[in-house]
C-alpha cells in the first residue's frame, strides 16, 4: 500500500508540471487561478483600506505609469505567446502606500503595493521600473499559485516519507527527514530562493520591454546593500539570495536581458 501511495504521489506531481515562460523552469501548480484570483483581489482591496496611500502625488504618479508600462510589456507577451486566458485574468493595480518599509509586493493576478520606503533606493525612474519588473515577473511566473502547491505538497510529501521508511531504523529514517528538509523549511527556503533569483532575471527582461535601462537593477541592490549593511544570516538559511549575488546574477544576465527583450519585442509589435 505504502509503494502504490509514493508511487501516485510521483505521478501526480509529474502530471501537474508545467514550465515557466521565458526560463523554462520546470514548476508544480495544481492551484486553481478561477479560486486564487478572486481571493487575491479581496485581500488586496481589504489591505488598502486599512493602510494609508502615499499623499505625495509625484511618487504615486510614478509608481503607477511605470506600472502601467511594465505590465504592458507582460501582456503584449502573454498574448503573443498563447497565454491569453491568463493575460485576461490578470487586473493590474498599483498604489503606494505610506510606510516607512522598504518592501514591495505583487499579489496574484498583478495587485502590486509599493511602500514609500523603498522609494529612495530607487532613487529614480528606472530604479521603480527594476522593482516593478521584479514584482509583476512573481506574478506573471505564479510563484504564488507554486508556492501554496508547495505547501500542499509539504504535507503529503511528509505522510509519503513516513510511509515509505516506516520500517526502517531511527536513523535511516533521520536522514531521510534531512533529504526531505530540516521540517521541510530548508527545502521550501530552496524554492524561495528559486524564486526571488527567477523573479530577477524576468523582471530584468520586463523593465527592458518598457523601455527602461536595465543596468539600474543590480544598481538597486548596491544601494539595498549600503542600506542594509553585511547580512548576519547565511545565504543557505535565507529566504532571498545575498545582495551581492543578486548584483552579480543581474549584471551577468543583462546582455542576455537585453537580446530577449528585443526578440520578444519585435515579436510583440508586429
Amino acid at each position: 500500500m505504502k509503494k502504490n501511495f509514493i508511487l501516485c504521489f510521483i505521478a501526480f506531481l509529474l502530471f501537474e508540471c508545467s514550465t515557466v515562460p521565458i526560463t523554462g523552469r520546470k514548476r508544480v501548480n495544481f492551484v486553481n487561478d478561477d479560486k486564487v484570483l478572486p481571493a487575491s483581489f479581496t485581500q488586496y482591496s481589504t489591505f488598502l483600506k486599512e493602510n494609508k496611500l502615499s499623499n505625495n502625488k509625484e511618487m504615486s504618479a510614478q509608481v503607477k505609469q511605470v506600472g502601467s508600462k511594465v505590465s504592458a510589456a507582460v501582456d503584449r507577451f502573454m498574448r503573443a505567446n498563447n497565454m491569453v486566458k491568463e493575460a485576461n485574468a490578470y487586473k493590474w493595480e498599483f498604489n503606494l502606500v505610506e510606510d516607512k518599509k522598504i518592501n514591495a509586493w505583487c499579489l496574484p493576478g498583478g495587485k502590486v503595493v509599493f511602500y514609500t520606503g523603498i522609494m529612495p533606493i530607487c532613487e529614480n525612474e528606472n530604479g521603480v521600473a527594476a522593482v516593478m519588473g521584479h514584482e509583476v515577473a512573481h506574478a506573471f511566473a505564479k510563484h504564488g499559485q507554486e508556492r501554496m502547491s508547495e505547501r500542499q505538497i509539504q504535507q503529503v510529501g511528509g505522510i509519503a516519507v513516513a510511509l515509505g521508511t516506516m520500517n526502517e531504523d531511527s536513523k535511516k529514517r533521520q536522514i531521510w527527514n534531512m533529504v526531505y528538509g530540516i521540517g521541510s523549511s530548508v527545502g521550501m527556503l530552496a524554492y524561495s530562493r528559486t524564486h526571488e533569483t527567477e523573479a530577477d532575471k524576468l523582471g530584468l527582461v520586463f523593465m527592458i520591454m518598457a523601455g527602461y535601462d536595465g543596468k539600474e537593477a543590480a544598481e538597486v541592490w548596491v544601494r539595498m546593500n549600503k542600506r542594509s549593511g553585511k547580512s548576519k544570516t547565511p545565504q543557505f538559511l535565507s529566504t532571498h539570495p545575498s545582495n551581492e549575488q543578486r548584483i552579480k546574477t543581474l549584471r551577468e544576465f543583462l546582455p542576455e536581458a537585453k537580446k530577449l527583450a528585443a526578440k520578444y519585442n519585435s515579436q510583440t509589435l508586429n
